[in-house]
């Protein structure tokens, strides 16, 4: 058994609770379920300025329990997982230590070296060593890598960030030397449609796609900006406030992530989900694959081991509505679409008329 000791503790800046954040349902659940199982593959988060977007990405990090590190690993190295270490730590026994889910944020004019890390050449050719410099994704690992304005980011470091995060993996190359080293992270990227749209074909690697617009409702308003009045004037009494609501959730998360791999889901179920994908002519099968998993990891996290109807409905529309392909003159949005097929294929045409209605007017509804 390796030694375990703890990190050195730091006077951190005080983070928003998760469990205090109000509305914004979609987006909220899209990422705890990207935390209850990271192989959904992350989330684009679309919509205003100024709705929070940056603040339940941070109180989400801040909300998960501490993991266990190899002491010193530039990787954030699992120790008990040989498999995803980087070479270093794999040669000799490790001291573990713990530390917060790394949460890092990409800066917009971050260049590709400063994300992938670079090898110093002129070291590497006089002392015959792989002299390499880790870069954002080597902290990132274990973590959560957030890009704000994804939208706005050169497509190339995109396609990077994104295959990183499909392999696990980054593979450094330079003058015919290469370095690998683990990269397994949520990525969530945000962005505001009025400033640019993702390539279809960029978008369409994102698990899921949660659209977020400003409260509307005066009350709520008022609620979201004395809670924040709240906690900048004294953020120590604001969160122990929210303390048990937060232990309880965190708990939540942990006990999902252990009861996901015993999460079933009938065939029919399956079936019905590749026949909404098929109807609504999604390329690919990553449609199919992502609202499997998220529907499983909502299970999870209700605590069940089996999929119902409810949560497959409660997912499809942030699974698929970025996957359909856009018809300039059609005005329906795409989420009442996937709502409208899913209801009429599991049989739902009645108990969805209200709400798709709803949505034909315009009316964006937040996942309950």
């Amino acid at each position: 058994m390796s030694p375990t000791a703890q990190a050195p503790s730091t006077n951190r800046r005080a983070v928003f609770p998760f469990t205090a954040i109000v509305g914004q349902e979609e987006m909220k659940l899209a990422l705890l379920l990207n935390v209850i199982d990271p192989k959904v593959g992350g989330v684009m988060i679309m919509g205003d300025r100024g709705t929070g977007k940056s603040t339940t990405i941070r109180a989400l990090a801040n909300l998960l329990p501490e993991i266990d590190v190899i002491a010193g690993d530039p990787y954030n190295s699992d120790p008990t997982d040989p498999d995803m270490m980087g070479n270093e730590a794999a040669q000799e026994l490790p001291l573990v230590v713990k530390m917060k889910v790394p949460m890092v944020d990409l800066p917009l004019g971050a260049t590709e070296d400063r994300v992938c890390g670079t090898i110093d050449i002129e070291k590497a050719l006089s002392e015959g060593v792989k002299a390499f410099e880790p870069g954002l994704l080597a902290k990132a690992n274990r973590g959560i890598l957030y890009v704000d304005e994804v939208n706005l980011l050169d497509d190339h470091l995109v396609d990077v960030l994104l295959d990183s995060a499909a392999s696990g993996w980054n593979t450094v190359e330079r003058e015919g030397i290469s370095i690998r080293h683990p990269a397994r992270f949520v990525l969530v990227g945000s962005g505001n449609p009025e400033e640019g749209e993702l390539r279809p074909q960029l978008l369409d690697r994102f698990g899921m796609h949660a659209e977020i617009r400003t409260v509307k409702e005066p009350a709520l308003r008022v609620e979201i900006v004395e809670q924040r009045s709240d906690f900048d004037q004294n953020p120590q009494n604001f969160l122990e406030k929210y303390q048990p609501q937060q232990k309880e959730l965190q708990q939540q998360l942990v006990t999902a992530q252990q009861l996901l791999s015993a999460v079933e889901m009938d065939y029919d179920l399956r079936v019905k989900i590749s026949e909404v994908c098929s109807e609504l002519d999604v390329d690919g099968l990553r449609g199919d694959i992502v609202t499997n998993r998220a529907a499983k990891a909502l299970a999870a996290f209700e605590g069940r081991r089996e999929v119902t109807v409810d949560d497959i409905r409660r997912v499809i529309t942030l699974c698929l509505r970025h996957r359909l392909r856009k018809d300039p003159l059609e005005s329906i949005d795409s989420g009442y679409k996937v709502e409208k097929t899913f209801n009429r294929i599991f049989g739902l045409e009645a108990a969805g008329e209200e709400s798709t209605t709803a949505a034909a007017n315009g009316v964006r509804q937040g996942v309950r």
